[in-house]
């Protein structure tokens, strides 16, 4: 048996899998019914400043027919009065004490209004704070969400007022809009944070409807950028994920957040450095229910990789991040096709002949047109591995025997500087790398 259960900065649930604060986590009534379907916490939509929303909020990509592959809202944080959302909080936490509850605050940049806010949540009894400094609309324009995630003084400053006051710990959710994510997890950390949650949404424009000439969503006719969301943003997550979770400057539990939609988009978070996952698009998509194949898959997969706690692989893939700089040059990897397979498509020809390095041709076999690759032209690129429609017809076979290697930065120390093709030219015909 595995356990699921984790210690997320100083807040306890029985799994990882929390709601993110958002439309799903607007109310007792949602937090409780998701509970009872087994969610290990959630995190209330954020409360603060009096707000209005707007009809529509929502934009949304498809793609290949999927629907929602991403998500872009214009809604704000929660329109229902603060005293109505700290009773709800209140009650949840009663009803559901083994559950983490965790309220997101959001009001103005004011020491005394951060101070009253956070002794009225701890009131409730719930189980953390998370501060909200990554909303990229609406709030944004009235100095707060990303206004404040993106100006690491701010974040120290605001979080300082908090921890000033707070007796419950704090997570500071950032914002991915800003060129290095490190320096506000840093400021939240100088400020006295116990953990980090990323990411907020993106900054984006949905897309215009080419009938009417409108922004997708449309308000009135008129519309803006919002928050982009769901399964096209987590590869842009787990890079910030990593970032935050190797940083020896930030070095707080993450709380990880981003496109996830299955157990296996979860468990390569928790690689990555985080201990709980937060889930906001594919509940809103598939609703709660969606937490059973998430404890059902995550379980499996420990089962079978011999895990018995979170912990046990925690972070385990941090360890295969690098730059450029220190990957091995000498590493060869050829495309092999599969003909027994092979449906004749011929995608991965048209993708190799067009897009990459004409190294695959079409030859007639058994009265078909059949792919097959020029191996001693083909540089590994892989492109015809990800376009090829079936799986394993393709694959990425080593040809290196694993006996050498040298990375860029061990390259400049060996070949004369300035550098030139000459010198590199010569470097590859040593080592037998076909030069095109």
């Amino acid at each position: 048996m595995v356990d699921l259960s984790i210690n997320c900065a100083g807040i306890k649930s029985p799994n990882p899998f929390w709601l993110a604060s958002a439309p799903p986590s607007n109310s007792a009534y949602q937090c409780c019914k998701a509970f009872e379907q087994g969610w290990g916490g959630a995190v209330w939509k954020t409360i603060g400043e009096p707000v209005m929303n707007t009809v529509n909020r929502y934009g949304a990509i498809d793609y290949n027919g999927q629907k929602i592959l991403g998500l872009n809202n214009i809604e704000l944080i929660s329109d229902r009065p603060i005293e109505v959302n700290l009773k709800e909080i209140a009650e949840t936490k009663k009803l559901w004490p083994n559950r983490a509850v965790i309220a997101s605050l959001m009001v103005e940049s004011k020491r005394e209004s951060w101070h009253d806010i956070v002794k009225r949540t701890i009131d409730t009894g719930c189980d953390g704070i998370e501060l909200n400094y990554g909303c990229p609309h609406g709030m944004s324009e009235r100095g707060m969400g990303s206004a404040v995630g993106q100006v690491p003084e701010y974040c120290t400053m605001i979080t300082e007022w908090v921890t000033e006051v707070s007796t419950i710990p704090v997570l500071v959710k950032l914002t991915p809009n800003i060129s290095d994510i490190r320096f506000p997890a840093r400021a939240a950390r100088k400020g006295g944070a116990n953990g980090i949650s990323l990411i907020n949404t993106i900054n984006s424009i949905m897309g215009i409807d080419l009938d009417t000439l409108e922004l997708k969503p449309s308000v009135d006719g008129k519309g803006g950028h919002g928050g982009y969301a769901g399964p096209a943003v987590k590869p842009i997550a787990l890079n910030l994920v990593s970032q935050v979770a190797i940083d020896p400057e930030v070095n707080l539990p993450i709380s990880g957040i981003g496109g996830i939609s299955t157990w296996r988009d979860a468990v390569e978070f928790i690689l990555l450095g985080a201990t709980s996952v937060q889930i906001c698009t594919a509940v809103m998509h598939y609703g709660f229910r969606l937490i059973n194949d998430l404890l059902e898959g995550m379980t499996n997969w420990m089962e079978e990789k011999g895990f018995k706690t979170i912990e046990d692989f925690r972070g385990k893939s941090l360890q295969c991040i690098t730059d450029f700089g220190n990957l091995n040059l000498l590493y060869k990897t050829v495309a092999e096709i599969d003909e027994s397979k092979c449906i004749q498509c011929n995608l991965c020809y048209i993708a190799c002949e067009d897009g990459a390095h004409q190294c695959i041709d079409i030859i007639p076999h058994n009265g078909k047109n059949q792919p097959k690759v020029r191996e001693p032209d083909c540089v590994g690129c892989a492109l015809c591995f990800l376009v090829c429609p079936v799986d394993s017809c393709i694959s990425m076979v080593r040809k290196d025997d694993g006996t050498e290697a040298i990375t860029w930065n061990e390259l400049m120390k060996t070949l004369p500087q300035p550098l030139t093709w000459e010198a590199l030219r010569q470097f590859q015909a040593k080592h037998g790398i076909e030069i095109h």
